[in-house]
């Protein structure tokens, strides 16, 4: 008897899963297979707060699926290259006829998978693979000439023209597998399933929800309560204007189609008025789609490369101590030293905060951001390849919908409008607790007018100087691209 298996990616739900909903309909037997693979996990960055965050949630969904009468097996492989003959041991060992997996649009992962699907089908294995990370799947939203949309607004609206009922309807939770279906090498990991331990290193996650259904609630609760205040909210951090749901999706413990179809739910008018803070929430989920699909197009930005190239001429100037007085949250701008320190002890930042630090690394100290986009990875849980490149691409002015290289945000003003009360800041900078107000975004200036010493740096680089630099280096760069034979 042939049995079917699920291999759980960045898929970790048991609702709105084509692949774990097609395999329990063969009515056949299913095994459940999360790979772990520590030494690729480390050259991609893996934080460890979501390191943690994935293990908890394993454990959850390990007692899911066996509710389901599913076995779900964490298998140790140390990278990529060793993953077709962990699939191929699996299948001889638990014989498996069929493997069901929803795709993943990075290189190294797509290539992967066409390893793994070239050895399973020349052993007579059937592969099947599903598009549940994106409500449109790659390649299906293009130009009128058949071409992938390099600007945001278009394409956002293109996305929208091709809804469907299928996008606001998401699957519910299979059936139980039939007990009498349950093969005996498949019932002592349902009886005794072994801990889920990851041979990686975490940071505690505790503080972060892992069950799926209380996932589901912070769902609903948001679109129901907080949706039509998010665009009036979402730019300050002091507030809780956001959804805070990007750990979940990162990790597919929700999928973006529930939160289309809950969104829409409750609110009916979203896609007719395209108005309000729902429908500016519902951006974001587009933004979301539109860097996955960028990312499966171009596979050079998964090589590290700028999707604008001639933004690859930027003379940047590495400088060891800034970068390190960014990462510490030591530069002397309030608003920026804040947000590091958020990162640093939550494992999340507020977006706005993320675009004004991007920025700052960028066009302040003038640092490849390429080192940000690095330790966004090694610190968020909610850390998101195609999101987190877009993001620093957009701030860094090398992407594409980028903004202009001319526009620099200043991180004073930043914090002057999107912190107004100063509370923020003196949450995590408890060393300014004593500037009222405002003030604290020029801390040293009320400091030297009242006679007060603070144990806060002074701003490690002077903004309007260093806003001149960065306009004359992308300009020197812009120049040279022109001058030259385009980079290879």
């Amino acid at each position: 008897m042939q049995h079917q298996l699920v291999w759980f990616r960045n898929d970790l739900r048991v609702r709105d899963n084509q692949a774990l909903s097609q395999a329990v309909a063969s009515k056949q037997a299913v095994l459940a297979v999360y790979l772990a693979c520590p030494q690729q996990w480390q050259s991609h960055d893996l934080a460890p707060i979501q390191a943690d965050l994935i293990e908890r949630r394993l454990a959850t969904l390990q007692q899911q699926l066996a509710e389901l009468n599913i076995p779900l097996l964490v298998v140790h492989c140390p990278d990529f290259a060793s993953v077709p003959q962990c699939f191929l041991q699996l299948a001889q060992q638990y014989h498996i006829g069929a493997v069901h997996f929803q795709q993943q649009y990075e290189l190294n992962e797509q290539r992967r998978d066409q390893a793994v699907q070239q050895s399973l089908s020349q052993q007579g294995l059937e592969v099947f693979s599903y598009h549940g990370d994106c409500i449109l799947p790659p390649a299906s939203v293009l130009t009128k000439t058949a071409q992938v949309f390099k600007v945001f607004t278009p394409f956002r609206k293109a996305w929208l023209g091709q809804l469907d009922d299928a996008c606001f309807s998401p699957l519910a939770a299979p059936a139980a597998v039939l007990a009498s279906l349950v093969p005996d090498s498949f019932k002592p990991l349902l009886a005794q399933p072994e801990p889920v331990k990851l041979d990686y290193p975490t940071q505690d996650s505790s503080a972060w929800l892992c069950d799926e259904h209380q996932v589901i609630q912070c769902l609903r609760d948001f679109s129901a309560a907080k949706a039509e205040s998010y665009q009036q909210l979402r730019d300050f951090p002091a507030e809780a204007g956001t959804s805070k749901l990007s750990a979940y999706l990162a990790l597919g413990i929700i999928s973006p189609r529930q939160c289309l179809a809950r969104l829409y739910h409750d609110h009916p008018q979203v896609l007719e008025s395209q108005q309000g803070g729902a429908f500016v929430w519902l951006s974001e989920i587009v933004w979301r789609e539109f860097y996955r699909h960028l990312i499966a197009a171009y596979p050079q930005l998964c090589k590290g490369r700028a999707f604008l190239e001639w933004t690859e001429r930027v003379s940047w100037q590495h400088d060891e101590q800034l970068l390190q007085a960014w990462q510490q949250g030591k530069t002397g701008y309030p608003i920026v030293d804040a947000a590091m320190r958020q990162l640093a002890e939550t494992g999340w930042m507020h977006n706005r905060l993320r675009m004004i630090v991007a920025s700052f690394l960028s066009k302040d100290l003038l640092i490849d951001w390429h080192h940000g986009e690095r330790w966004f990875m090694q610190h968020l849980i909610d850390g998101d390849f195609a999101s987190n490149n877009g993001g620093w691409q957009w701030a860094a002015s090398t992407g594409t919908d980028a903004q202009p290289y001319f526009r620099i945000f200043n991180p004073t003003t930043q914090g002057e409008r999107f912190d107004p009360s100063g509370e923020f800041v003196r949450h995590w900078l408890p060393e300014l607790s004593e500037v009222p107000g405002k003030k604290v975004h020029q801390a040293h200036t009320w400091a030297e007018k009242h006679a007060v010493h603070l144990a806060y740096p002074k701003p490690i680089v002077d903004h309007a100087k260093q806003r001149k630099l960065a306009l004359s280096l992308f300009e020197q760069a812009k120049a040279n691209y022109g001058a030259v034979e385009p980079l290879s």
